[in-house]
């Protein structure tokens, strides 16, 4: 712990949620020259892994668009792993990322509710999506709802209520969204990335079936390792049928990823100059 304290004046952020919208903010604030961790649960609820550095807690290690992610066990690889150019990924617990004393705090969980986030957290703290009040449990709220207002910079309020409804992507807004009949395993028929007509089975929990509504492609599947109960969200189909999308971080998540960025520099929190970051070499002195 002691290299980590002893190094607490840089900009480190602690993204707490490695999913595709965390992954997105991930992905500016890394090529812009944040030292980054993301925390991350043991199993979680990821959908669209293709572009979710959390994979990296089933696998060890992920890369999303050319960046690698790793999963390592302690605060004391934080540093060890920056010097090799990766994104550490921790396990979410208060006794791990608190003690690396990050002058920001975003909290990308996208509970649609303030789980344990405060004020105290850092000297900035973001929340993306509802459940945040700027000013009262975080100083800047990310909007993630699609729309005019994505990705803005809020400071005093909220995001726009939750609608429970996904985005409408080609007229299919709720319909695109694959979710558990019954609780278990999700066993996967197809992968991430397949393509798959309508009524085709894309995965099973238990005895039953779970079938693509529509033609298009399979964007995002929980990994098969993940215990779910009955309703929980398990897929993803797009019916644009364009398979790169699948591997490719998306313009929501960039959006609120700038609105991170905005806030970061706007409060006085700049990243490592780029002049200097060769990514890597930066971190070979300490």
């Amino acid at each position: 712990m002691a290299l980590v304290q002893s190094h607490r004046n840089l900009p480190v952020v602690v993204i707490r949620g490695g999913g595709d919208l965390g992954s997105g903010v991930a992905y500016r604030l890394y090529v812009t020259g944040y030292p980054l961790v993301i925390t991350e649960l043991e199993h979680p609820l990821l959908v669209r892994r293709a572009v979710s550095f959390g994979s990296a807690m089933f696998d060890g290690m992920t890369s999303v668009e050319g960046i690698t992610a790793r999963r390592i066990e302690s605060t004391s690889a934080v540093w060890l792993t920056l010097n090799t150019d990766e994104i550490p990924v921790l396990l979410d617990t208060d006794d791990t990322w608190r003690k690396l004393k990050p002058r920001a705090v975003i909290d990308a969980r996208v509970a649609k509710r303030n789980i344990d986030t405060t004020l105290d957290d850092a000297e900035l703290v973001i929340g993306l999506g509802p459940g945040f009040v700027a000013g009262e449990d975080c100083h800047v709220v990310i909007e993630t709802n699609r729309g005019h207002r994505l990705g803005r910079v809020i400071r005093r309020g909220g995001a726009e209520p939750n609608t429970g409804v996904p985005g409408n992507v080609m007229g299919a807004g709720a319909r695109r969204v694959l979710r558990a009949p019954a609780p278990g395993y999700v066993i996967a028929q197809v992968a991430i990335g397949d393509h798959v007509a309508e009524g085709q089975v894309v995965a099973t929990v238990g005895e039953a079936s779970v079938t693509a509504p529509f033609d298009g492609v399979v964007r995002g599947l929980i990994h098969e390792s993940v215990v779910v109960d009955t309703g929980v969200k398990i897929g993803d189909i797009d019916p644009r049928a364009v398979r790169e999308n699948c591997f490719i971080i998306s313009e929501k998540s960039l959006a609120i990823g700038g609105g991170v960025l905005e806030a970061l520099l706007t409060h006085g929190i700049h990243p490592l100059p780029l002049t200097e970051l060769a990514r890597g070499s930066h971190y070979a002195a300490l």
